[in-house]
This record gives C-alpha cells, sequence and structure tokens, in this order.
C-alpha cells in the first residue's frame, strides 16, 4: 500500500495511492492525518476503506506534501556508504554517525528546492532511504527493529556545503528551509521485506549521479534504529534517513553543485521517484 499526503484546492488530505489517484482518508478511519493514522495503528482500516473507496483526486492535480508533513523528529545517518565514507576522506566508526534536520527543510515530491543563494551557493544533493517509524519504541533490539517500521520513502538529504564544513556540526548546513525532500509517498513495510537490498539512484538533469545498493550500508536500517531508539524514543511518523551512496557534488572536480532550474530525482526500487526542481529562495 503507498500512503500519500497532499493538498487539494486548499485542504490537506492524506490517503491511500491507487492507480495515479488518491483516495483521500480524511474522516473515514479516524485520523487527523498520516502520522495520526500511523500513531492509532489504523492501517488495516485504511487499506480496508480504500479497498471499496473511489478514487478522491488524480495525482497529477494535487499538490504533494512532504509525506509526513509534521513529523517529530528527523533523524539522518551521515557516511554510512563506504564508497561515500572514502570519497569525503573520513575515518571508519563503530558508531553511526547521527545529526538532525527540522521539518520545515523538507520540501515535497514536484517542489521546489531553495538554493539560498543570499547566504552560499555551495548546494549539494545526497538521495537516500528514508525509514517512516509505525510504533513507539525505546531501546529496541537490532532483531526487532523492522516490527516497529511503517514504510520506506525517498528522501533528498540536501546540504548547504560551506555552511556544513563550519564545524564538526552538521545541522547548520543540513536545515536550511526546504533544502531537503521526502517522497512522494510512504510504501508500506510489507511490499519491501529487507530494506537492504534495494537500488538507489540520484539523477541531477537526467544524468546519473549516483547508482549504489542499500546492501552497501555500513549500517544497515535495524542498525540504524535500534542505535537511534537507545538515545531517545521513537515515535510515529519520525524519519530516519539512512545515508547517501558515493557520487555527491562537492566531491567531484571540478564541483557540482545545483543552480536554479536543474532537476533532481531519487529513485529507489519498489517505492519509485522523487522529484524536484531547483529554485533560488527569494525572500
Amino acid at each position: 500500500m503507498k500512503l500519500v499526503s497532499y493538498l487539494s484546492d486548499g485542504q490537506a488530505h492524506f490517503g491511500v495511492v491507487r492507480d495515479g489517484a488518491a483516495i483521500s482518508l480524511n474522516g473515514h478511519v479516524g485520523a487527523n492525518d498520516l502520522k495520526h493514522l500511523l500513531a492509532q495503528d489504523a492501517l488495516a482500516a485504511a487499506q480496508s476503506y480504500s479497498s471499496r473507496a473511489s478514487p478522491s483526486h488524480s495525482l497529477s492535480a494535487v499538490t504533494f506534501l512532504p509525506v509526513i508533513p509534521n513529523p517529530d523528529k528527523v533523524l539522518c545517518i551521515g557516511l554510512n556508504y563506504e564508497g561515500h565514507r572514502v570519497e569525503t576522506n573520513s575515518p571508519k566508526s563503530d558508531h553511526p554517525q547521527v545529526f538532525a534536520r527540522f521539518a520545515d527543510s523538507l520540501a515535497a515530491h514536484n517542489g521546489a528546492l531553495l538554493r539560498p543563494v543570499k547566504t552560499s551557493t555551495a548546494f549539494d544533493y545526497e538521495g537516500e532511504l528514508a525509514v517512516i517509524i509505525g510504533k513507539r519504541a525505546r531501546r529496541i533490539a537490532e532483531k526487532d527493529a523492522l516490527s516497529i517500521v511503517a514504510g520506506y520513502s525517498c528522501f533528498n538529504d540536501g546540504s548547504i556545503r560551506d555552511w556544513q564544513k563550519h564545524t564538526s556540526q552538521f545541522i547548520p548546513g543540513k536545515n536550511f528551509p526546504k533544502t531537503g525532500a521526502l517522497g512522494p509517498w510512504l510504501v508500506t513495510a510489507d511490499e519491501i521485506p529487507d530494506p537492504g537490498k534495494l537500488i538507489l539512484k540520484t539523477r541531477l538533469n537526467e544524468e546519473t549521479v549516483q547508482d549504489d545498493s542499500t546492501s552497501n550500508m555500513l549500517f544497515s536500517v535495524q542498525k540504524a534504529i535500534s542505535y537511534c531508539s537507545e538515545f531517545t524514543e521513537l515515535r510515529p511518523g519520525d524519519v530516519i534517513a539512512t545515508g547517501t551512496p558515493s557520487g555527491v557534488g562537492y566531491r567531484r572536480q571540478p564541483p557540482l553543485f545545483m543552480k536554479p532550474g536543474d532537476a533532481l530525482e531519487v529513485e529507489i526500487s519498489g517505492i519509485g521517484v522523487l522529484r524536484s526542481i531547483v529554485r533560488d529562495e527569494v525572500e
């Protein structure tokens, strides 16, 4: 099942994707948004209602929202592919490198990525697999970690590289408004039994710039979930972005940074394609 958050005629909806359309769940499953649906453990109710309901809105006519528009937490795993660790000349670590993004740093599918041109033009891409948490958990064992996953989505951990490198703390360079993206939808975990066997590709203006398998993660999805749950309680709707492969722009010669009009796509097998257009931020 695919779940989506979107706007139609100015009204926020959440629903099930079927045959190029969304079946709105508003007012039908006892929840008021997708995060609430997960907190209510109501995926079965969503499946049941959508199986007998008619499509509400064509996806071609709606404005997508980030899959979870209001996550409590967006946790990101850095340097989680060996190729990316090597290209950045970073030391090996015994533990996942974790930093946080804020919800307002994320754009939606088909939305604009905002280059903060008055501050920096070093705007880089990072295609990633996003894990959406479906159940509350603290100190969950690695072997049980997938049991709390609601589903998966595509993620762009867009980075303002010079600000990221101001200190050892990544947060400033990762949180300019609408520099990242999450979408287009959530694919429920039953459709992806092994998140370690997915192919991730990032394309900039139709040129493939990243191409790798999630099997090459240094810390698996299960490990990332277990580790994060040790220091914070994971809650329904929380997002864990699991790291990017090699091929990032700032490590190319010459550096390849995004500019206005660029089209970025993050594609993950079994999930779909997250599309974005780069625009200069207008204040």
